[in-house]
């Protein structure tokens, strides 16, 4: 399957481990829904401390594991170490 038909929505990084930035739109899309998922949470904290603070750690926690295993799910080569150009180490 070429690169441009295998349904990814991250780039796979050059060196370390990892998704890279957003290849198709859907990645842009999560990305931005997950920015402003973290976002609406602070606001929690500012509205009532007491309830909207293990609101928004619950909320945060939870959104960035599921953030985190569909960049993982969706990313072009999987995540893996990499070490830099096509060699392998």
């Amino acid at each position: 399957m070429t690169e441009k038909h295998d349904k990814a929505w991250f780039a796979q990084k050059t060196h370390g481990y990892g998704a890279g930035l957003p290849i198709a739109w859907q990645g842009w899309a999560i990305l931005a829904a997950y920015v402003g998922i973290v976002l609406l949470s602070g606001l929690l904290i500012e509205w009532d401390r007491e309830v909207g603070l293990p609101a928004a750690i619950a909320i945060m926690l939870l959104s960035t594991v599921l953030f985190t295993v569909v960049c993982a799910a969706k990313t072009r080569g999987g995540w893996r170490w990499r070490w830099g150009g096509d060699k392998e180490r």
